[in-house]
């Protein structure tokens, strides 16, 4: 029945695991504590924000309609754009426009045509690829790829700090760009790790794939100036063979699906050219409420007091309550979380994989996300990627307490 296509869309993955678990839980499954998407949280004064521009737009009947009854172009809202290209422009000095920036239906769908534009079969019959610098890498690149095997991942330096902390490094030693590379491709805070690349380690990266002539992709889906969920300094990055993508989703409209793609003007005119093979155009609403808080720069002050602050504070109580709950005698280690909204356990030479603890910790109203999935595109099976789970820290405090310590009593089960 189904085309390579079809089966590709229809078969199981990952991301529809993992949204299906959110969706299911979020719809009303009370007993189940979410710690497994990626979902926000919803923070007071932000939403309260939200809530004002969506009043005010009800307000401006003119507005209202002309958001609502019209499509814009392919690119995005001609407003937006260049609200996008001033803030870049006056904050980091980036020589930009608004040709250099385009709105996808979420970053998401950006990374979709991205990534199979940039890689798969080539005309003069070669099959390019996308190197994942560092594994582990977002679970929702695996299986966008139309072509079979599309990633190339290489495993991390890990450096191991105190008795239960590590980190995961780039390993320049041993990456190699090969012929058959058609781009690189990281996200900044990583996820699912919190992993957040140096600005000297973007700076190589940027500097190997200018001289192979190819594009190096950064998901700043989290990331900086918004919606800054990172706790430390760190300079955003754009060169011209550099396509950034940033979205609206953390800054608490994930339901707008929202995307930002900042890149050459070449890159531009393909994304607009597939959004309007696929969409059209891209939604209206979320440009709408964001668009005078992108002009009057009150969305980086938005980030950097409100969102940030909330997500630290968070991280900081979950880990006090991983330190009131875990078993300081068992073999497991955090990665050190420098953003995002997860914490990633590794639990060395778990009897069991990840995956049956994720079903374990699922019969006890516990939903994770099993960390094999973000190992894809290594050429051998090892251990490590079946030692790890991701839990999301964002939900609410009772949520996330009791979760962590079920987990704690479930992994002392396990090692028996």
């Amino acid at each position: 029945m189904w085309s390579e296509f079809g089966k590709r869309m229809a078969s199981h993955s990952g991301i529809g695991e993992l949204m299906d678990d959110l969706g299911r839980a979020m719809a009303g499954q009370a007993d189940m504590l979410m710690l497994g998407g990626g979902n926000p949280a919803g923070i007071p004064a932000v939403q309260e924000v939200w809530r004002q521009d969506m009043a005010a737009l009800l307000e401006d009947a003119d507005r209202f309609d002309r958001i609502m009854c019209h499509y814009d172009t392919p690119q995005g809202n001609t407003r937006f754009l260049a609200a996008v290209a001033k803030l870049f422009r006056d904050q980091y000095g980036w020589e930009i426009g608004p040709e250099n920036v385009a709105v996808t239906n979420s970053s998401q769908n950006a990374y979709f045509m991205l990534l199979n534009m940039l890689a798969g079969q080539c005309e003069d019959g070669s099959q390019k690829k996308i190197l994942l610098p560092v594994a582990p890498e977002y679970i929702g690149y695996a299986d966008q790829g139309l072509s079979d095997d599309m990633f190339v991942a290489c495993k991390p330096v890990i450096t191991e700090i105190g008795d239960h902390e590590f980190k995961y490094h780039v390993d320049f030693d041993n990456l190699v760009i090969g012929d058959d590379i058609g781009a690189v491709c990281v996200s900044r805070p990583t996820n699912p790790t919190g992993n957040v690349l140096t600005d000297e380690e973007v700076q190589r990266l940027a500097a190997m794939t200018k001289e192979r002539g190819i594009p190096l992709l950064i998901d700043s889906a989290y990331g900086a100036p918004f919606p800054n969920i990172i706790f430390g300094d760190v300079t955003p990055f754009w060169d011209e063979h550099v396509i950034l993508t940033l979205s609206l989703s953390k800054l608490g409209l994930p339901g707008t699906r929202t995307g930002v793609v900042i890149a050459s003007e070449e890159v531009i005119k393909a994304v607009a050219s597939a959004n309007a093979i696929i969409s059209l155009a891209s939604g209206n609403i979320g440009q709408a409420l964001v668009v005078s808080h992108m002009e009057s720069g009150r969305i980086l002050k938005l980030s950097r007091e409100i969102v940030r602050p909330f997500y630290e504070k968070r991280l900081h109580q979950a880990l006090g309550w991983v330190d009131e709950s875990f078993d300081k005698s068992l073999p497991w280690r955090l990665h050190t979380c420098e953003g995002a909204l997860f914490l990633w356990l590794w639990c060395r030479d778990m009897p069991i994989d990840s995956c049956e603890f994720y079903e374990r910790l699922k019969k006890r109203g516990v939903l994770v996300v099993p960390g094999h999935y973000f190992f894809y595109g290594l050429g051998d099976d090892w251990p490590h990627r079946h030692e790890c789970i991701r839990i999301n820290y964002s939900q609410p405090e009772a949520t996330v307490r009791e979760g962590l310590r079920i987990i704690a009593e479930e992994m002392r089960t396990v090692y028996g």
